[in-house]
């Protein structure tokens, strides 16, 4: 029988999206130790599977106020303490022939009642800004839309709070149950999903930052106060960068409706539809082509464009008699304090927006803290997210802004797409939070821009490999298995745009993969 683990912490975090990694900054900036634990990484669900928008709030101040005026706050402190992660782009939102005109003028008053900024201006001025807008556009209102690199973040948080109190992060572990006993959690038993091994963490307090799985997390704890509906986006990455700004659709939300640029390329949807699967979510051909005939009446050129990369992820809402259109959901935050429930050490935060993970955290800490005897109040809307070295590297455009301020010949360029070198592995690598002893390259690229650019890995999969054996970091087939997992993820991506040019970089792809390399028939260990 495999030996279980026993470790202490005060608050033990499950789920490493941007929430959790907020809650454990929020907490540790408080002088209070943290565990954070998720059973994948780093925002591998919703928290990494989104336009990468930081929302002014004017998207949903026609359906849910509260929630735009949570934004616009949000919005404006991420720009002031996270510039790092925030790319000020600013937005537009745009009403094409055929929207509805009395929307259109009620948009601006509707944007006052909860104070976010809505400037109209002229077609021609919309059109000098943005040359690829159709020539079908009515009225145009310019707001502060901006766009935030999600891993970034999450990075950061997670850097800034082992730096301020010794707290930690462990991916592949996940939560299997727990040990309650008297109205307390004693102790939460948790899986290495990748050795299998038991680990029991014993806390004074247990947050379920879970996400889309904060349901279920909540009923191994016995709690059935938590209620979700689940609504699958689908998104696609274009190869070119198509706009300055975000580009909205002025209308009630829908389908393919923004345009997010970011880095060198441009993100376009998204889909609503319910679903009730959390762990197989993959782009449909379906949702591809509505994402694209919606956003082309925005962008015409959309409708051509070469397209790299598609993705889904499951946005958690609340339940609150929804009809059969999620678009109808709130976009708000619940807190659940589980007091009802019969435990007095478990809470559940879910609901909510990347734009608002701060103040989600903020609620959450103030729960725990205040449970603990802490007074240290919350900090996080004064002091600045510090700018890691170990996690600059998923930023757009910083491995050539590094590489050529270091000057090094020597500092061969690994991935040629994203202008990924050398270092960037060998920092992630060493110091880069939830490094472990043996990193997949599913995880080194979760921390850099390794396989995010047009041949999506098909080039530096191969190389940061090779590169990984020659420093004797791989030893064993497991390095050449990692590989072929890091492709498949890849490919998993590009199944539903394998059209035009993309087709011809599959071909190559699976020539190098398959007929060079023979990853398909490598055995399992």
């Amino acid at each position: 029988m495999m030996q279980e683990q026993t470790i202490a912490t005060e608050v033990l975090i499950i789920g490493g999206g941007v929430t959790g990694a907020g809650v454990m900054r929020d907490l540790s900036l408080r002088g209070l130790h943290t565990l954070l634990v998720d059973k994948r990484d780093l925002c591998a669900g919703a928290s990494g599977g989104n336009h990468g928008l930081l929302h002014s709030g004017a998207r949903y101040v026609s359906n849910d106020p509260h929630s735009a005026g949570e934004c616009r706050q949000e919005n404006e402190l991420l720009k002031k303490l996270a510039p790092q992660c925030v790319e000020q782009t600013g937005g537009l939102f745009v009403a094409v022939e055929g929207d509805d005109p009395g929307f259109a003028e009620y948009f601006p008053h509707l944007c006052r009642q909860v104070a976010i900024s809505c400037e109209e201006i002229a077609i021609s001025e919309a059109k000098r800004l943005e040359p690829h807008l159709s020539d079908r556009i009515f009225k145009v209102y310019r707001v502060a839309d901006a766009t935030i690199d999600p891993f970034r973040l999450a990075l950061e948080n997670v850097a800034h709070a082992s730096a301020a109190s010794g707290s930690r992060y462990l991916p592949h572990t996940e939560i299997l149950g727990f040990e309650i006993a008297d109205g307390e959690i004693r102790a939460a038993l948790c899986r290495d999903t990748r050795t299998n091994s038991l680990l029991r963490v014993v806390a004074k307090q247990y947050v379920n930052a879970g996400g889309a799985w904060a349901m279920d997390i909540s009923r191994l704890a016995g709690c059935t106060d938590v209620n979700l509906l689940y609504s699958k986006g689908t998104l696609l990455v274009s190869h070119d960068r198509m706009t300055r700004h975000v580009i909205n659709r002025l209308r009630l939300p829908g389908d393919g409706d923004i345009l997010v640029p970011g880095g060198t390329v441009s993100v376009l949807g998204t889909t609503s539809v319910r679903t009730m699967n959390l762990e197989n979510i993959r782009p449909t051909v379906a949702e591809i082509d509505l994402n694209v005939k919606e956003g082309a009446a925005m962008i015409p050129a959309l409708a051509t464009a070469r397209y790299i990369r598609a993705f889904s992820r499951v946005r958690p809402l609340l339940q609150c008699n929804l009809g059969d259109d999620d678009r109808e959901a709130k976009r708000g935050f619940a807190l659940l304090d589980h007091t009802s429930q019969g435990l007095a050490n478990f809470c559940t935060i879910t609901g909510g927006k990347l734009t608002t993970f701060r103040l989600m955290a903020e609620k959450t800490a103030d729960l725990v803290a205040a449970r603990l005897g802490n007074n240290e109040p919350c900090t996080t809307t004064s002091v600045p997210l510090p700018d890691g070295e170990a996690c600059r590297w998923t930023e757009p455009g910083a491995s050539p802004k590094y590489w050529y301020h270091a000057n090094n010949a020597d500092d061969m360029i690994l991935c040629e797409c994203e202008m990924v070198p050398q270092s960037a592995i060998d920092e992630i690598v060493k110091g880069a939070p939830g490094a472990e002893k043996e990193m997949t390259l599913e995880a080194i690229a979760l921390r850099s821009r390794a396989g995010k650019g047009p041949c999506q890995g098909s080039f530096c999969g191969i190389r940061i490999c090779s590169y990984l054996y020659d420093r004797g970091y791989y030893r064993d087939a497991s390095g050449l298995r990692h590989m072929r997992d890091f492709f498949n993820e890849r490919f998993k991506g590009q199944k539903t745009v394998i059209w035009g040019q993309q087709a011809a970089q599959m071909e190559l792809a699976e020539a190098l993969h398959c007929g060079l390399l023979g990853l398909d028939t490598l055995e399992e260990e």
